[in-house]
């Protein structure tokens, strides 16, 4: 994996404009890992692919992370200031490919969710039947006394226990902020899902860039590629010379 220029972060921001979360995340990865193709990319875990979305975040714009989000309870704003190396939890030392578990006579195989099951889910409006279209996608096999079960018939218990089974696995996946409101005490856990997160960031970035790119251009008639090539300090320095 390496870096993104800015050219190539723009031209994938471009691409993506009207794709989803997932798909942003697989096209963002796809430029930064050319070595691989896309179908490997799609195999990763949510986690691991995360990881690579922490880590390109941070060649990008730095290790520091700022947003703001509501109380759950009285919907005062809260800034928050986080950085990629907290946001990254520890791996498992071995990634099992699939796993595996024994409960009530139940004998199950199944593996992570990726981000082709991730996006699949997300395209059904109900949330227990995209629960359980994800769990029937990540099903290897469930048997009952040497009989089949399908993934709607699992037991709500056995089904708790593969989500906790699969967040060990790919803790990366499922990573929960806890939160505290300064203004009514209320605690909570929120999802802080980063593919969603780069997607807000690199389109407000993408609309400054552009902006840059149209004041530079009208002012020294330079051609997009050769404002793009340089670094955002020099770009900085122009664009201060023509405002001010």
């Amino acid at each position: 994996m390496r870096p993104l220029t800015a050219s190539e972060l723009l031209s994938v921001w471009e691409r993506a404009a009207t794709q989803s979360a997932h798909t942003w995340a697989l096209m963002l990865l796809a430029a930064a890992c050319p070595d691989e193709s896309l179908e490997e990319l799609e195999r990763l875990s949510i986690g691991r692919r995360d990881l690579r979305l922490l880590t390109l975040r941070e060649w990008m714009f730095g290790p520091e992370l700022n947003s703001v989000i509501a109380c759950a309870a009285c919907a005062a704003k809260l800034e928050l200031n986080l950085t990629v190396r907290s946001l990254k939890t520890r791996q498992p030392k071995e990634h099992t490919e699939r796993l595996s578990l024994s409960t009530n006579g139940l004998d199950v195989e199944f593996r992570v969710p990726n981000s082709l099951d991730l996006e699949a889910a997300a395209r059904v409006p109900d949330f227990a039947a995209a629960r359980t279209l994800l769990l029937d996608r990540c099903l290897e096999r469930a048997s009952l006394a040497g009989q089949s079960v399908a993934a709607a018939d699992l037991p709500a218990d056995v089904v708790d226990a593969i989500a906790n089974r699969m967040a060990t696995a790919d803790p990366q996946a499922d990573l929960q902020l806890a939160l505290e409101c300064p203004s009514c005490g209320h605690r909570w856990q929120a999802l802080f899902d980063i593919a969603r997160y780069s997607w807000r960031e690199i389109d407000g970035w993408a609309v400054r860039i552009l902006k840059e790119v149209h004041t530079l251009a009208r002012a020294y008639c330079w051609a997009e590629a050769d404002i793009l090539s340089m670094t955002p300090v020099r770009r900085r320095a122009y664009l201060d010379l023509v405002l001010a």
